[in-house]
């Protein structure tokens, strides 16, 4: 039996996990990120989510972890270690990527942007711009020689709702969905109006300039993230979305730190 690989991306908010038998994935599975979970309280999780697809934690070979919550990284590794026997491969500084990083200090990029940006590569190569829709709206830049050359952070969709919502004594959560009209008739269509509609324009303008320091208006681009789907329609210079680019990008980077 082909030993599987499960490829984990940790994020503040969500996590998002895949498993690969060789190249095919076979699964995946989207969670809450709870930053005190325990090694052992993700096993209990991982064995009823492959449980349903008749499989048990016995199955799965290797671990590759992306993660923006330091806690956690330690308790992938200690459950490859219990539960997998094995080592899991956490992306960070020392871990091969073919990414060169052209920015001040790369310790700095989050692991998330690393892997979007090698799987941006090996979809579009470069130039392109990277956009991702999570806790944090991530802007990545790719350059013609697939370098990372930086980027940009904005607040996330989500966390402006509630910090919105939260301020403002008389505006209560709302579901987000998409809007009837730019102009709202009552004030939950209004709110709805302004985040989509809203970071809708912040994301082309930010593409926009982007797409101009790495060269014109050909660049490609390409979205990823929870909140892609809501406001890449409404954009003008994105089309492309990949909600599994970073599972991508993991599967990538695994297979370059192989031993030969």
């Amino acid at each position: 039996m082909t030993a599987l690989l499960l490829a984990v991306d940790v994020g503040n908010s969500h996590t998002v996990a895949g498993l690969y038998a060789d190249a095919n994935l076979e699964n995946h599975w989207r969670l809450a990120t709870e930053s005190h979970t325990t090694a052992d309280q993700l096993a209990v999780a991982y064995s009823s989510l492959l449980s349903l697809q008749g499989l048990s934690l016995g199955g799965v070979g290797e671990v590759i972890v992306s993660s923006v919550v330091p806690p956690l990284a330690s308790q992938y590794q200690l459950l490859a270690r219990r539960y997998f026997g094995s080592e899991a491969l956490i992306v960070g500084p020392g871990t091969k990527t073919g990414l060169p990083v052209m920015i001040n200090n790369p310790h700095e990029v989050g692991a998330d942007r690393v892997v979007n940006a090698v799987a941006a590569i090996d979809i579009l190569g470069g130039p392109c711009v990277v956009v991702d829709f999570g806790t944090a709206t991530t802007f990545c830049a790719i350059s013609g020689a697939g370098e990372y050359m930086g980027g940009a952070i904005a607040p996330g969709v989500e966390v402006s709702l509630e910090a919105l919502t939260a301020r403002a004594a008389r505006l209560a959560r709302v579901e987000l969905f998409e809007p009837e009209a730019v102009i709202g008739r009552t004030t939950a269509g209004s709110l709805r109006s302004g985040v989509i509609f809203g970071f809708a324009g912040l994301v082309d303008g930010l593409v926009t300039r982007f797409k101009l320091e790495l060269g014109g208006p050909e660049v490609a681009t390409i979205a990823t993230g929870g909140f892609a789907g809501l406001i890449v329609p409404h954009t003008q210079t994105l089309s492309l979305i990949d909600p599994l680019l970073t599972l991508k990008g993991l599967k990538l980077i695994h297979e370059r730190n192989q031993k030969k």
